[in-house]
């Protein structure tokens, strides 16, 4: 990544510099945005123990998206670029740690700006494409983050390929991180400690417009290696009524010389566990009911790269995978199109754990409560402009983890660009 930079400028410029190799599709089905993206977040820290009283930011964000065509023939080359930004309106040192903005690692002062460039080269054979550099995947095994200021990427080679009707494959290797508040691509590393790579293999095979399977095979290099399989069914239950089912399973184990080691396990944190979640989402005309539950047993926590597990409970705050934690959801979703108001949505859902496991507490208890309004303007001179409120409530037993009051406030634009 580069830091503190003429950002837009460089993509555009990287962008023009493969044109030596183009052609006609190579630009004409090439796609750009930009992204302004407007956040305020407070955090309320319960504790009379924390560390710190809050965490408050205000920052403005940018990110300039460039995905090109193909150059023509049977192997087609390309080129994907991302670029962001970051500025500070306001912050301070006893304020940081948000994850909107960047922050001196001895000086703990939150940055006035920085910025990112990120460059991937593509190549595409029949119905496969080969791409290597700046990496977004999204998958049960390796995603990115994108609830912040500015989205997380990854550095390496990722192989997609759909030569099969309804099935998609996918084979990389990601071998750094970028975190949504940096400008520096890391180690892969998981609890701390550092990986050459994490390895991936695997896809989703559609057996008709209504069932989705999965599998993925993942490996951490020295420290865990994992399998994942998904199903996803839709139906109709009647006009206007629907049932999704989601269910997910992983079975993650260590691999190599074993070197992570928990300091919040009494285990030491081994990883030998099995972690199944699942939801079912009840849709009625413009209403939805989920009902959600997990099951980690085993040794150790849930193992994931970044900060995004896999997860129905991959919630606003928290990501409920100590170790041994149970946990059920209760969801509900409301369109205010129904009402005449397109553009208007609502979501509200609770989170209730418990037997959670740590070299501190056993049967520790954990919940949270997440309420979500978003509005996003259908038409006239504001149309595509969306605003986001958002509130958590995080609590916990025996200091598992610090408790919280959240507010967020999000206002975002698209614009396409090409």
């Amino acid at each position: 990544m580069i830091r503190n930079l003429p950002a837009f400028a460089c993509l555009f410029g990287s962008a023009w510099g493969f044109s030596g190799l183009a052609h006609a599709d190579f630009f004409a089905d090439s796609k750009a945005t930009l992204e302004a993206r407007n956040m305020y977040m407070n955090r309320d820290f319960r504790q009379s123990n924390a560390t710190q009283a809050k965490a408050e930011e205000w920052a403005q964000g940018f990110t300039l998206r460039y995905e090109s065509g193909f150059t023509e023939g049977t192997i087609g080359f390309g080129l994907d670029a991302i670029s962001e930004t970051a500025i500070k309106l306001d912050s301070s040192r006893d304020r940081r740690g948000t994850g909107l903005l960047a922050y001196g690692a001895q000086s703990l002062e939150p940055e006035d700006n920085y910025s990112e460039l990120g460059v991937a080269a593509k190549v595409r054979l029949s119905k496969s494409v080969l791409k290597v550099g700046t990496l977004q995947p999204q998958l049960p095994v390796a995603a990115y983050n994108d609830v912040r200021l500015l989205s997380s990427t990854y550095a390496g080679g990722l192989l997609t390929s759909q030569e099969v009707d309804g099935l998609t494959l996918n084979v990389g290797r990601l071998e750094k991180i970028n975190l949504r508040d940096s400008s520096s691509n890391d180690e892969m590393n998981y609890g701390g400690v550092e990986s050459a790579h994490l390895d991936l293999a695997g896809g989703s095979y559609a057996v008709n417009p209504n069932l989705t399977l999965t599998y993925y095979y993942a490996q951490m290099d020295d420290i865990y290696q994992q399998h994942h399989v998904n199903l996803i069914h839709n139906a109709r239950l009647a006009d206007g009524i629907t049932l999704k089912t989601d269910l997910r399973f992983f079975d993650t184990a260590e691999n190599g010389a074993h070197r992570y080691r928990s300091a919040t396990r009494v285990d030491g944190g081994r990883i030998d566990n099995r972690f199944f979640n699942g939801m079912l989402t009840l849709g009625v005309g413009s209403h939805k009911f989920g009902l959600g539950y997990q099951n980690l047993s085993g040794d150790g926590d849930f193992a994931y790269p970044g900060l995004d597990p896999y997860s129905i409970n991959l919630v606003t705050f928290n990501v409920f995978t100590k170790a041994e934690t149970d946990a059920w959801q209760a969801r509900y979703d409301y369109d205010f199109a129904g009402l005449g108001i397109p553009g208007l949505s609502f979501m509200t859902r609770y989170v209730s754990a418990n037997h959670i496991e740590t070299a501190a507490v056993s049967g520790g208890k954990e919940w949270e409560r997440d309420t979500d309004i978003v509005y996003t303007f259908q038409d006239g001179s504001l149309k595509g402009l969306n605003i986001r409120l958002r509130n958590a409530t995080f609590r916990s037993s025996g200091g598992l983890t610090t408790d919280i009051d959240e507010n967020r406030v999000i206002i975002g634009y698209t614009l396409p660009l090409l």
